[in-house]
């Protein structure tokens, strides 16, 4: 039991170290630092438990000797492999670890450092220490009830420590958006046994799938298939494509004015309200999310495949490492010749972003490890807005044209208190939930930032030959809180029903396409999953053969059926929520349908698990590995390398040369990052004033 003892100390001594000097796991209170101490423990005493039942004296302590070899084993597998990509190590990579060796190559080398003897030297001391007999063996064997003590101590730990990580980060195990987290709060044993769970259960039902099952999943898409508008077909053909996503931004802050304490209204977003009402801009203020767990990954998925995310956790993080797409970046850079780029002031590897944006075609990531982020323009999530844009530009114009690119705004996320203070020059709500009261503030930072990129983007001639499309990812608001909310709203929180949370599910949807003038408000009710084929059609591509569940917001075929991830629905005239059928027009609930409207309500609904279904099937079976009507070639990610990415995007300019249509060579090899223009807070106020006082 001493020697038992021994290694759990070293091992979690082994742990700690790495955790502190090798691993950035972003520890931001005192309760996470206490679970990083405790979490190594308890999987720690398991594994090495299994040694106490082995009766020979010899065959215990050697059984002891290799679990703890293979467990430091793994820890400094993952250190190594963390300093190369900042990530863990799961199954599948050491399924795949050959592929993992060739990316090292010659660099591998590197990855040691002087210190990492420290992992190892205990070894060498205890080999010592047996050999001189400093160490001995004790003949007597452990008895079997306390060989079941330590195991059952162990399991209790690990029982506390989840109940600590659960409370600080609730639906950790369901949403596993991250694997920094994972580590963070369980550690590498368990994160790695998690990880085999979840790669067995997708490989089980992965192989039962075969190309008989894409019969049923064609015949459902040829039958929902929406006909494009002959009017709209194509009148974006050839332009660049910009995403903005408005992280949490809901529909009722279009428009929105907020009244401070004198009863001063103020407009939250006023310039994007300007896009909103722009006869260039094809506004929808009947569109809805339809994420789940994955939330922002999930709009993601919808917006880029047209395929919803998953019932339980993030297709990010369990599929988008391995799944074969058909995703929007792949699609035009197949067919319309479009290079493909997202920007991101995050980590790479959170949602695993690094590895899912490969599947889906995407030539350049820029992730934070190409911005200058620092302590006072970030925050948990990332880089602040203005600075992101404003550093995203230097990798924009090297982009050659025609390019899809996505920008991921961070700054307006829970919990909402980042410009809350007098810097942040927008009045706060006056509700008695303080994420409430800061959430207007943070979306004004966001409508600022957007403006200034919008600026860039005219004064570098990339505007006029672009589609800007700006979509809310999810709620930004819960509906555990909307009763606070209500008031704002011009409700009450009394009368507050699931009618109205439903309605919160509203996310605007903006396509803005300069010089276009017969644009407008769009009453049509739609989702995320429409996003794909309507872009699609306006760029001129044909998405006859093509596997999408949504329909083009701008089809006369469109049904207007909008389903959300756990089976509810939305129709002009009905909402069907929490098992609950209300009528659009009054709010209220039909309790005691007739037979005709029951009948129908019937039928939507299995139109609905028809179209979730679908979409389970095509990525838990990962069933697009066997369509080739399509066209596509299958997505090779090996090819894609997200590292030095502006010396690639420089060298392309190079040997194009006069061919070159990036806009840093169209504007005479000059670069454009001057012509960005910020305002501090007070800049602003400042011209607010000078307006009012004009």
């Amino acid at each position: 039991m001493g020697f038992f003892f021994l290694l759990a100390l070293l091992f979690w001594l082994k742990n700690i170290f790495a955790y502190m000097v090798d691993f950035h796991l972003g520890i931001e209170s005192s309760i996470q630092y206490f679970i990083l101490f405790i979490n190594p423990i308890a999987t720690t005493l398991l594994l090495l438990s299994i040694a106490l039942y082995v009766r020979r004296t010899k065959a215990a302590y050697i059984t002891m000797l290799v679990i703890y070899f293979l467990m430091t084993l793994l820890l400094f597998s993952n250190v190594s492999y963390y300093r190369e990509f900042t990530d863990f190590i799961t199954i599948n990579t050491m399924l795949g670890v050959g592929k993992v060796a060739s990316g090292l190559g010659e660099s591998a080398i590197r990855l040691f450092r002087p210190y990492d003897v420290l992992y190892f030297i205990d070894f060498i001391v205890l080999i010592a220490a047996f050999s001189m007999k400093k160490i001995k063996m004790d003949t007597r064997p452990v008895r079997a009830r306390m060989a079941f003590a330590i195991s059952t101590l162990a399991v209790m730990v690990f029982s506390a420590n989840l109940f600590l990580a659960e409370a600080d980060r609730p639906e950790l195990l369901t949403r596993t958006f991250s694997r920094d987290y994972l580590v963070k709060y369980l550690g590498i044993n368990a994160f790695t046994v998690y990880d085999g769970v979840q790669t067995y259960q997708a490989s089980q039902v992965r192989a039962e799938a075969s190309p008989n099952d894409m019969n049923e999943v064609e015949s459902y898409v040829k039958e929902h298939y929406a006909e494009p508008n002959d009017d709209l077909f194509g009148i974006a053909k050839g332009k660049n494509v910009i995403y903005i996503h408005l992280e949490s931004v809901q529909q009722f802050l279009i428009d929105y004015k907020l009244k401070d304490e004198d009863g001063v209204e103020h407009e939250v977003m006023p310039f994007i309200n300007s896009l909103y009402h722009s006869d260039s801009t094809f506004s929808f203020d009947n569109f809805f999310h339809q994420v789940k767990a994955g939330k922002t990954s999930d709009a993601e998925t919808l917006f880029e495949n047209s395929l919803f995310g998953l019932n339980q956790g993030a297709l990010f993080t369990q599929l988008g490492g391995k799944n074969t797409f058909e995703a929007a970046p792949d699609i035009l850079g197949q067919t319309q010749g479009y290079t493909s780029a997202v920007f991101h002031g995050n980590t790479g590897t959170f949602w695993n972003r690094n590895e899912t944006y490969k599947r889906f075609g995407y030539d350049y990531f820029f992730d934070a490890s190409y911005y200058d982020v620092n302590d006072e323009n970030s925050f948990q999530y990332g880089l602040h807005d203005k600075p992101f844009f404003e550093q995203s530009v230097q990798y924009l114009e090297r982009l050659q044209q025609p390019f899809y690119s996505k920008f991921i705004a961070v700054s307006n996320h829970y919990p909402y208190s980042e410009f809350t203070n007098e810097e942040g020059g927008f009045p706060l709500a006056n509700t008695s939930d303080q994420t409430i009261n800061g959430y207007f503030a943070t979306a004004n930072y966001l409508d600022k930032a957007v403006e200034e990129f919008f600026n860039y983007l005219k004064e570098s001639g990339l505007y006029e030959n672009s589609v800007i499309v700006l979509y809310g990812d999810h709620y930004g608001i819960s509906n555990s809180r909307n009763r606070n909310l209500a008031e704002l709203l011009g409700k009450t929180s009394s009368t507050w029903t699931n009618f109205d949370n439903a309605s919160l599910q509203r996310v605007p949807y903006m396509i803005h396409i300069p010089g276009q003038s017969n644009g407008g408000i769009n009453h049509t009710y739609g989702g995320q999953v429409d996003a794909l084929p309507t872009l699609l059609h306006l760029l001129g591509v044909d998405t006859s053969n093509y596997i999408q569940l949504g329909q083009d917001l701008f089809s006369d075929q469109n049904e207007q059926l909008v389903a959300f991830r756990d089976g509810d629905f939305v129709t002009p005239d009905y909402t069907y929520y929490s098992s609950t059928l209300y009528d659009n027009r009054t709010g209220m609930p039909i309790n005691d349908p007739s037979d005709e409207l029951q009948a129908k309500v019937d039928e939507w609904k299995a139109k609905v698990d028809k179209q979730l279904s679908v979409s389970d099937q095509i990525n838990n079976g990962d069933l697009l590995r066997f369509y080739a009507k399509s066209g596509l070639e299958e997505v090779d990610p090996s090819t894609y390398n997200y590292k030095d990415a502006l010396q690639q995007m420089m060298d392309i300019e190079k040997n194009l040369g006069s061919d070159s249509t990036s806009a840093f060579s169209q504007n005479g090899n000059q670069s454009t990052v001057d012509l960005y223009q910020t305002k501090t807070f007070q800049e602003y106020q400042q011209m607010t004033e000078q307006d009012s006082g004009e």
